[in-house]
Formats: C-alpha cells, structure tokens, sequence
C-alpha cells in the first residue's frame, strides 16, 4: 500500500516543481524584459522633458532598421518633431540620448563647455581593434588632446601647398582618363569614378603609394579601401550596429572594422614605406613624411593665418587644443602611423567621394550653375598659363560657394555625437523648462541634417543655391547653423584637405567635360536606405560630355 503511494507521488512532485520553476523563469525574464526593454523607454518622461516615443531594442531608429527610410532622412525627421523645444528625448536602439537643436546650446556644448563633453561615443575599443582604436577619431580624454596636438601641424595651409602637387598629378590623371573615352557622352556611376580619385589621392597623400585605379581597375589598394568602408549587407549592417551601440557585445564578439587582412596589408605598407625612407634618407611631402617629422617631435603648428583670405568658408578653424605645443607628445609608433592613415583613408576614400558625387550631381541638374562656375575655371586657366595652383585655386570664389552649398544641402557627417564626461546641468530659459542633468557617460547627439534643412535658418533649404555663400549673404549665416565638418575641438581636422581635393578635381573636370544628366539619372535624388553608406542605393548615373569650348592647357 505505501509502496504503491510513494510510486504515485513523486510524477505529481516533479510536475510542481517544474511548473513552479517555469514560472519563476518567465518572472525572471519578463523582470529583465521590463527593466532592459521597457523601463528604459520612459526615461526622458521620467526626466519630464520632451521624447519622441519609441520601440524596444530598435528604439527611433525603426524606419531605418526596416529598410523604409536612410538614416539622413531619420535625423531630419527627429529634428522636426519638436519644433518649439532646444532638446527633446530619443532613443538610439536601447540607449537614450539627448537631441540638442538650440544653436546658442550647440555652441555651448561643442566650444564654450567642451571639456564636458570631450570624447565620441565609444566605437572602437582598442583592445579587440588596436589598430583603429587608435586613431584620432577613437581616442578619448588626455590622449585624444595628446594626438590631437600632435598631428595638427599636419594640416596647415601651408602642408596643403606642399601636398598640391600630389592631388594635381592625381586629378590630371583622371581627367586624361575620360578624355580618351570615345563616346561624346561617357555615361558613369559618378560614386565609382569619383571613389576611384580619391583612392589613388588617399594612396599618394597618405600612404606614399603611386596608383591609377582607372588604368589597373582592380588594383590590391583600392579593393583593400573598398572593402574597409563598405557597409552594405545584412552581416555588414547588424556589426556596423553593435559596434554603434554595444561596446560590451563589441567586446564579447571581438568584433573589428577591418578584417585581419585589410589591417595587415595597410601596416605592411606604412611599415615598408617608413623602412625605406629611413634607409635611404628619402622625402616625399605627404602625410607620412610629416607623421614621421611628427614622431621626431619636429612639427609645430604655425602661427601666421593663410595670406589668400581662408581656404574656404566651410572650414573650421584649429582651436587651442590642436595648437598646444603642451600637448604634443612625439613617441609615434609605427603602429600610431598606421591607425593615422587609416582613418584618413577611411574618411578620404568614402566620404570625400560622396561629396564629390553630390557636387556632381546638383551642378548635373543646375546647368545654369555649372556653367557659371565653368567661367570662372576658365578665366583662372587663362590667367595662369594652363595650370592653376594653389593659390589661383583657392581664389576661384564660386567654386567655394558652390561646394559650400553642397555640403549645406548634403553634409557627409549629418550627425554629431559627444558623450558627457562629467556631469552637465542645462539650464531652464523658457518658463516650461526646468534644470536639466545630463550625467556622466550619456550620450548627446547634433542632428547637422536637420538644422542645415531648417528654413528658420537658409530659406527655402531644399533648393540648390550657392550665392547663400556669396560676400554679402554668407556674413549673414547665424554661428551653429552651418556645421558642415563638426564644430568646436573635435571638429575634422582635415577639412584643409576634403575641401582640397573637391576643388582640384571639379576644376579639372569642368575644365574639359559638361556634367550632364543621362537616362539613369535619377532626379530628384533619394537617399538609399539598404545600407549605412550616404548615398541613393542605386547610385548616382551622370553623363561627362566633352566640351567644345574647353580652355587648351
């Protein structure tokens, strides 16, 4: 009878305490649910201050994960939610940043109070990438200031005027390309061409390499650059999002922006180049010449402003900390180099190209604007035997408004983020304001897209208008509203050289082709939203039609 009780017994027993298990783990799991996922998403209702309301995990960035619009278009749209407001809540994926759309705040964010809000976000962790985690863009704190200082010097005026020569053979190069092209209108997918230039300017200025990508098409340097700043693919987009938004996965996962090839074959190269020219006591003026004049502790940023009135309106002038002697700490290493000309590479080979296609494409669809801007070319042609230099280039003053204007309606870096280092109160100015407390290691984002598209600031922002930076209107362009490479310390430090290198290559293209639009083009453009590169997911199509009238040079 016992026997027969206990055998009965123990099946009901267990049933209990697995029942009872299950339902303590899913307590347990709808607990994290609410305080990972859920919990969070009211923080800036918490705060009592104005959010766009959002979803778990994906938080405001579900129109952009969902492939139904590019992440330029997101930015504008969280700009334009809050119209009234200086700051507003979102969430980037899980973490909840500050929106900042107050100009007198940006300024104070960026410039006035920087020493709160010094660093990026943390990207790139230099123990699973210690090659990128050490470029300038990845440092933070002392160490940033450290490298900032130290390679400031390198972008000068006057390190462009030695550098011109490069990106002139370059551009040559490129133009003489297309020009024994036999049709009369060369159709191309202006991203590739332009990408093709700034690989082989990249190869020249930055790596001490001679390339023609036109030539020898799938040359081992551009298909490294390439594959080093594409985004695009499922695999390639869900790591570009942890390593944005988790450094604790990014860590877990040993996750990393180059692969363990394209980190090898570019320290190869910067290895055998500082080899050789230490060897042979060789010189060459381009960036590792003065990345090595910098480890000698032998560059110093210099006082004295460029004599032609400023390379350009876009440009942000170096601030203290880039012009510290204090700060500069000569011990490069080899891998330090390296990590410099990576992300140069990285900022070069992409973005620059971007700009160049927008360039291309708005002078493509307003030929009224082209045409002008070819006068001008042709007049500085003439006035310089053939070859314009340095100086006559940086005096051609349409061409500074038309790029100016391109970079207004199509700014590469369309949004910039600072993460507070140590707590920042912002104080109330409207009566529905109260103090607000960013604290230590939040993150806080500029929405540059939005503010450079608000009518409040250029009238009618979706029309193409260079004379906004003519003499008599770029005066009038209120501080903060134009922030096309940054704003403050942590601005670009090349922007000498993006604007450089734009205006090279569109004059020698204007000088002898019309850019013209083809049955591919696709007019008005829209941005492409099937991977994080900032450009329409078909690419832009322009015709290069040789003209009859060009200048002989």
């Amino acid at each position: 009878m016992s026997g027969s009780v206990s055998s009965d017994r123990p099946p009901q027993y267990l049933l209990q305490v697995t029942t009872m298990w299950i339902i303590l783990l899913l307590c347990i799991i709808a607990v994290l649910i609410y305080f990972k996922l859920i919990k969070p998403l009211n923080y800036w209702k918490e705060k009592g201050i104005p959010y766009q309301k959002s979803w778990p995990v994906l938080g405001n960035m579900i129109e952009f994960i969902m492939q139904k619009k590019s992440l330029f278009e997101v930015v504008q749209d969280l700009y334009i939610t809050f119209p009234n407001e200086r700051y507003n809540g979102v969430h980037q994926f899980t973490k909840p940043v500050l929106l900042i759309r107050d100009l007198d705040l940006i300024k104070k964010i960026t410039v006035k109070d920087f020493d709160h809000f010094m660093d990026h976000f943390p990207v790139i962790l230099e123990d699973v990438d210690p090659l990128m985690g050490k470029n300038l863009l990845a440092l933070r704190g002392q160490r940033w200031r450290d490298m900032r200082a130290t390679l400031s010097p390198s972008f000068t005026g006057n390190k462009m005027r030695m550098m011109y020569d490069l990106l002139y053979d370059c551009a040559e190069q490129f133009t003489k390309y297309f020009q024994t092209q036999c049709d009369d209108v060369t159709t191309v997918e202006i991203k590739d061409v332009f990408t093709r230039f700034t690989n082989d300017a990249i190869a020249s200025v930055a790596f001490g390499l001679k390339v023609d990508s036109f030539q020898d098409r799938n040359n081992e340097f551009y298909l490294m650059g390439k594959e080093a700043t594409t985004f695009s693919g499922i695999l390639a987009s869900l790591k570009f999002v942890v390593i944005n938004t988790s450094p604790t996965l990014t860590k877990l996962f040993k996750l990393q922006f180059f692969s363990k090839r394209t980190s090898k074959f570019f320290r190869s190269i910067i290895k055998q180049t500082i080899e050789q020219r230490e060897n042979q006591v060789l010189v060459r003026p381009d960036m590792i010449h003065l990345l090595m004049e910098a480890r000698k502790g032998r560059l110093h940023h210099e006082e004295q402003k460029e004599t032609n009135g400023d390379a350009g309106f876009a440009i942000v002038e170096e601030s203290d900390v880039g012009k510290a002697s204090k700060y500069q700490k000569p011990q490069l290493s080899d891998e330090d180099i390296t990590a410099q000309a990576l992300i140069f590479l990285f900022g070069g080979f992409d973005t620059t190209a971007t700009l160049m296609s927008f360039i291309a494409y708005e002078l493509a669809v307003n030929s009224d604007v082209q045409r002008k801007l070819q006068e001008e070319i042709d007049e500085a042609l003439e006035s310089n035997k053939g070859k314009i230099n340095y100086d006559a280039l940086l005096r051609i003053k349409y061409l500074d408004m038309v790029v100016s204007e391109t970079l207004r309606k199509w700014p590469p870096g369309f949004q910039l983020d600072r993460v507070c280092v140590k707590e920042y109160t912002i104080q109330p100015e409207k009566p529905t304001e109260r103090p607000v407390v960013i604290e230590k290691d939040q993150l806080v984002l500029i929405p540059v897209a939005g503010i450079h598209h608000d009518p409040k600031y250029f009238s009618n922002p979706e029309k193409f208008d260079p004379e906004r930076f003519n003499e008599e209107n770029k005066h009038s362009i209120k501080p903060s509203s134009y922030m096309p490479f940054g704003s403050g310390p942590r601005s670009c430090i090349a922007s000498r050289l993006a604007l450089l290198e734009n205006k090279i290559i569109i004059c020698h293209l204007l000088a002898k082709f019309d850019i013209v639009p083809v049955t591919k083009t696709i007019i008005p453009l829209k941005m492409g939203v099937k991977s994080f590169n900032f450009i329409p997911d078909g690419g832009i199509w322009l015709g290069l039609q040789q003209r009859k009238s060009a200048v002989n040079y």
